[in-house]
C-alpha cells in the first residue's frame, strides 16, 4: 500500500476496511463530453485488471441509484465552477509523458479533480485516450459500483486542446470523503489497446479528502479550515497504517490509510490529513517493522482522549470552565505534602461515597476536609496514566490521557472533567496538586515498543531519556498536564535513570534534565527527583544534577532517622538531616529542596516500622515482632510513632505523610505495594487515628507558626543554633553508642518579622532516661514544654505550654523517658 508522490508515479494506495469490504460511495451513471451526454460508458473492460491487477469481482450490485459525482471532458466551454486549489500530484508515465492531478474544493463545497497529460509522444493523429479507473474506500480490488455497471471500472475520454494537452474532469460530493481513484490510461491506435502505466509500471492512484498532511504537532490535530491532521513519529517502521473506527467498541477498523512515504512522510514523522472525519470516532495505527507480516492496531502515544477500545478518540478535549482558578503558588518551603493514591484512597465502602465515584478524582475532592485536618497543602497523587494491571501504576502504557477508571463513569470525557473539578476546588482551597511520573521505562505492552523500538528504548522497556525524541515526548506530556489540568508540580520516580544516556551510561550533563530545569513552563512548576526504582524495589543515590531547580526526595533523610530510632546510626547523621541536609543541598539550593519523608508507599507503613524488624527496611518491632497485647510493647511503638512523625516536622524541609500513616493502616510487614489495602475510613475513629491526627495537626501548625526557624528556604545560620549533649556539653557526634541529641534553635533578634521566642529540641533514642540540662532562656523569658512524646494523649503535646519548673536550685533539667522527643519554647514569664 501506498500513496502518491507529489514527483513521481507511485505505486496504488490501497485501503483495507475490516469486514466491512464496499463503500458507500457512488458513481454517476452519465459523463459529459464535450456537448455531447453518453450514457453508461460502454467501453468498460470487465476483464482488464485495473487495481493491483485484479478484476472487481463479488460486487454488491444496485446498491445505491442516486448520482454523487459526476464526470466531464474538458472543452472551450467551462464547465468547472471556480475553485479551491488543494492538492497537486505529478506523475510520469512509462512513455515519457507527465500526468497531473489537480484537487480543487468547489463552491457548492463539491471536490473537482482535474486530471491532465502532456508531453506523451503519440504515433498517429486519431489516438483516442481514455483513463480507465476507479474508486473505492476499502479494499482496492472491491470498487464502487452503481445500478448501471456491474464492475465499478469507468472509462473517462480526454479531450485535446490547442497545446496538445490532454484533460478530463471529474465531481464529487464532499460528505463522501475520503475515497481514493486508481487509474491506467488506454490509448487507442488502429483498433489496437495499449495500456499506459506509471513509469514504475504500476497504476495510478491518488486520494480525494485525503491530503499529506503535517509533520506537527504530533497527535490528533483540527486546522482551522476544520481539517484533521495526524502525526505519528517513527524512523524505523517500514509502513504505517491509520486505522479509522467507528464504534469505539470494535475490534475491527472500519477504513485503513496506507501512508505512502513519499507523500505521508517528513523525516521521521508521518502524517496524513482529511477534510472530513466523517463519523470516525477513534483511531490508532498499524506500524509494520522488519519481520512482520501484520501488526496490531495500537495507541497513538499523543492521544489526549481515550476510548473504549484504548484506542485514541477522534475529538477534542473536553470544554473545561477554568476561569475561577488560581493556582496556589506556594514557595517551596511552605508545602506540607500528603502521598495517597486516587483509586485506593476511597475505594472502600467505608467512606460512604456514592458507589460511582468512589475511587476517583472527584471522590478526593469530597475528602477535603480530611486533607484540611491534617494541615497539608499539597497532595502527590501516585501515577494516574493508565498503566499495566499486573504490575500497577508506576509501569505506564501512556503519558497524555488519566486512566480512564478514575472517572466516575469509567469513560475518558467524565474521567478529564473530573479530574480537572478536583483540581480547581483543591486550589480554591489552597492546596497544590502535585502527580508522581514515571518518565524511565513503560510497561511491556506500551505502543512505543511496537511502533519504535530502536528509538525510544535503550533495552527491553528502559526509555532512551537521551534520544530527543523520548525528549520531546515527555516535555510535551509534561506541559500538557500543566497547561491543560493546571498541575502545579510533579515527582519523577526512578530519576536517577533520567541521567542514562544511549546505552545507559551515566551522564555529566542529561540533557532531559537540563531541558525540564529550564523550560518556560515546566521551570514554574515543582520539580522534584525521586531516585526508587520501582524495577528494583530500590532507591539508588546517586548525585543529582540539579541547574538549582530540582527538588528532591530525599532517601538518606529516610534511612538516618529509621536508623536513629532503632539504635543504629550515630547522632551526627541525625543532626545533618535536622538541619535541612546541607551535605546534599548545600550547593545552590537550600533545605526547601529536600522533601522529607520516614514512610513511603513502596516497603513497610508507619505503623509497620514499629512492629516488624527488617535489616532491608531499617525497621524495628520495639521487642516482639507483628501483632502483639505486650502493653510495653505497645507503648514503644506508640512512642515511636510520635517521635517518627516529630522529627519529619521539625527538620528543615518539605514533610511528606504516606496515605494510611495517620491511621495506622499495615500491610501486615509486607513491603510489595500490590499488598497495600485501600483506606479504611472507618480507622479514623480509632482512639489511635484521633490523637494521631490531632498530633499531625498541631505539628503541622507548629511548622507554620514557627516558620521562621522551621520553614525556610535558606539553612540556618551558625549563630542561630547550638547543640548539646545531656549535660550541655557537647555532642558525642562520632560515638555510636551515644543516643542523645539536643539543639537550641535561636531566632534572629536582626529580623524585625522574626519571632523572639527560641526553642529547644531534645532527642533521646536510647532505652534509658535521660535528664537533659537546659541551656538559660534569654532575660525575662521561661520555657515551656509543647511536645514530649514520651507522656500519656493527650498531654503530650500542647499549644498553650507547660512551664518547665526548675527542681533543683540553679540548674534546669528535664527528665526524658526511653525512646522520647522534647520541644520547649521560650515565652515571657509574664505570659
Amino acid at each position: 500500500m501506498s500513496m502518491l508522490s507529489l514527483s513521481s508515479a507511485t505505486q496504488p494506495t490501497c485501503l483495507t476496511c475490516g469486514t466491512i469490504k464496499i463503500s458507500k460511495l457512488i458513481i454517476a451513471d452519465s459523463c459529459k463530453y464535450g456537448r455531447r451526454a453518453t450514457q453508461s460508458l460502454g467501453r468498460m473492460d470487465l476483464g482488464q485488471n485495473l487495481v493491483f491487477g485484479k478484476t472487481a469481482k463479488n460486487i454488491i450490485k444496485g446498491l445505491y441509484h442516486n448520482p454523487r459525482f459526476g464526470v466531464l471532458a474538458a472543452s472551450t466551454l467551462p464547465v468547472i465552477q471556480t475553485a479551491e486549489k488543494l492538492s497537486t500530484y505529478l506523475f510520469r508515465t512509462e512513455k515519457g509523458g507527465n500526468v497531473t492531478v489537480i484537487i480543487t474544493r468547489l463552491k457548492d463545497g463539491k471536490y473537482g479533480v482535474n486530471v491532465e497529460i502532456s508531453s506523451l509522444q503519440l504515433i498517429g493523429n486519431d489516438a483516442d485516450i481514455i483513463m480507465s479507473w476507479g474508486v473505492f474506500r476499502s479494499d482496492s480490488s472491491s470498487l464502487i459500483p452503481i445500478h448501471s455497471s456491474d464492475s465499478g471500472i469507468f472509462e473517462t475520454p480526454f479531450a485535446i486542446d490547442s497545446l496538445n494537452k490532454f484533460s478530463a474532469e471529474l465531481e464529487f460530493d464532499a460528505s463522501l470523503a475520503p475515497f481514493y481513484i486508481s487509474f491506467l490510461l488506454k490509448w487507442h491506435l488502429n483498433g489496437e489497446t495499449v495500456e499506459i502505466k506509471s513509469h514504475r509500471k504500476t497504476n495510478f492512484c491518488f486520494p480525494v479528502g485525503v491530503k499529506s498532511g503535517r509533520p506537527g504537532p504530533l497527535g490528533v490535530s483540527y486546522s482551522a479550515d476544520g481539517s484533521l491532521n495526524f502525526a505519528l513519529f517513527s524512523r524505523n517502521a517500514k509502513s504505517v497504517i491509520l486505522c479509522l473506527f467507528d464504534d469505539s467498541s470494535s475490534e475491527e477498523p472500519i477504513l485503513e490509510i496506507d501512508l505512502d512515504p513519499y507523500v505521508n512522510r517528513s523525516g521521521d514523522i508521518w502524517h496524513v490529513s482529511m477534510d472530513n472525519a466523517m463519523n470516525f470516532v477513534s483511531y490508532g495505527y498499524r506500524v509494520k517493522n522488519d519481520g512482520q507480516e501484520k501488526s496490531s492496531v495500537v495507541l497513538d502515544p499523543y492521544s489526549k482522549v481515550i476510548g473504549e477500545n484504548s484506542l485514541g478518540k477522534i475529538c477534542k478535549e473536553p470544554t473545561f470552565d477554568w476561569s475561577d482558578d488560581v493556582r496556589p503558588s506556594l514557595p517551596m518551603e511552605k508545602l506540607t505534602v500528603y502521598r495517597l493514591n486516587v483509586m485506593d484512597f476511597t475505594r472502600d465502602a467505608s467512606s460512604n461515597l456514592p458507589d460511582e465515584i468512589r475511587g476517583t478524582f472527584y471522590a478526593i475532592s469530597e475528602k477535603l476536609h480530611h486533607l484540611k485536618d491534617l494541615g497539608v497543602n499539597a497532595v502527590l497523587l501516585e501515577p494516574i496514566v493508565p498503566y499495566d494491571k499486573l504490575k500497577g501504576p508506576y509501569y505506564p502504557s501512556h503519558f497524555f490521557s488519566p486512566q480512564n477508571s478514575y472517572g466516575p463513569h469509567g469513560d475518558s470525557t467524565s474521567t478529564i472533567n473530573s479530574m480537572k473539578e478536583m483540581v480547581k476546588r483543591l486550589h480554591a482551597n489552597g492546596i497544590e496538586v502535585l502527580l508522581e511520573v514515571v518518565v524511565t521505562h513503560t510497561c511491556d505492552d506500551s505502543s512505543l515498543a511496537k511502533i519504535d523500538k530502536p528509538s525510544y528504548y535503550y533495552s527491553n522497556n528502559a526509555l532512551n531519556c537521551a534520544h530527543p525524541v523520548v525528549q520531546q515526548l515527555i516535555l510535551d506530556s509534561l506541559k500538557h498536564w500543566v497547561i491543560n489540568y493546571h498541575i502545579d508540580g510533579f515527582c519523577f520516580i526512578n530519576s536517577s535513570s533520567m541521567i542514562n544516556g544511549f546505552n545507559g551510561e551515566h551522564l555529566s550533563r542529561p540533557p532531559l534534565i537540563e531541558a525540564i530545569a529550564f523550560d518556560p513552563v515546566l521551570s514554574k512548576t515543582k520539580i522534584i527527583a525521586d531516585s526508587f526504582d520501582p524495577l528494583l524495589n530500590s532507591t539508588k543515590e546517586i548525585q543529582f544534577p540539579h541547574w538549582k531547580k530540582w527538588a528532591e526526595m530525599n532517601s538518606r533523610f529516610c534511612s538516618d532517622v529509621r536508623n536513629y530510632l532503632r539504635g543504629e546510626s550515630l547522632v551526627s547523621n541525625l543532626a545533618t538531616r535536622l538541619c535541612g541536609s546541607g551535605d546534599i543541598f548545600l550547593n545552590g539550593r537550600g533545605p526547601a529542596f529536600s522533601f522529607n519523608f520516614v514512610a513511603r508507599n513502596h516497603g513497610l507503613s508507619l505503623v509497620d516500622l514499629v512492629s516488624f524488624s527488617s535489616a532491608s527496611e531499617l525497621s524495628w518491632n520495639c521487642g516482639e515482632e507483628g501483632a502483639t497485647k505486650k502493653k510495653t510493647v505497645l507503648e514503644t511503638r506508640l512512642k515511636q510513632i510520635r517521635n517518627f512523625l516529630f522529627i519529619l516536622y521539625v527538620s528543615l524541609g518539605v514533610p511528606v505523610l504516606n496515605m494510611g500513616d495517620e491511621c495506622g493502616q499495615s500491610s501486615g510487614g509486607k513491603i510489595s505495594v500490590k499488598e497495600r489495602k485501600p483506606f479504611n475510613w472507618k480507622s479514623l475513629k480509632t482512639g489511635f487515628a484521633v490523637q494521631t491526627i490531632e498530633f499531625i495537626s498541631f505539628l503541622s501548625s507548629l511548622k507554620i507558626k514557627r516558620s521562621d526557624l522551621l520553614q525556610r528556604r535558606e539553612f540556618l545560620k551558625v549563630e542561630n543554633i547550638d547543640w548539646y549533649g545531656p549535660d550541655l556539653s557537647l555532642p558525642n557526634w562520632e560515638d555510636p553508642t551515644s543516643k542523645f541529641l539536643a539543639m537550641s534553635l535561636k531566632c534572629d533578634q536582626n529580623d524585625e518579622n522574626a519571632l523572639t521566642s527560641d526553642m529547644f529540641v531534645a532527642f533521646n533514642g536510647g532505652d534509658s532516661p535521660v535528664t537533659a540540662t537546659l541551656p538559660p532562656p534569654r532575660l525575662g523569658m521561661e520555657w515551656v514544654r509543647l511536645v514530649d512524646t514520651g507522656l500519656p494523649y493527650p498531654g503530650f503535646f500542647s499549644t498553650t505550654g507547660e512551664p518547665v519548673v526548675e527542681k533543683i536550685p540553679g540548674s534546669l533539667g528535664y527528665q526524658m523517658t526511653p525512646h522520647s522527643c522534647v520541644l520547649l519554647e521560650a515565652r515571657n514569664v509574664d505570659g
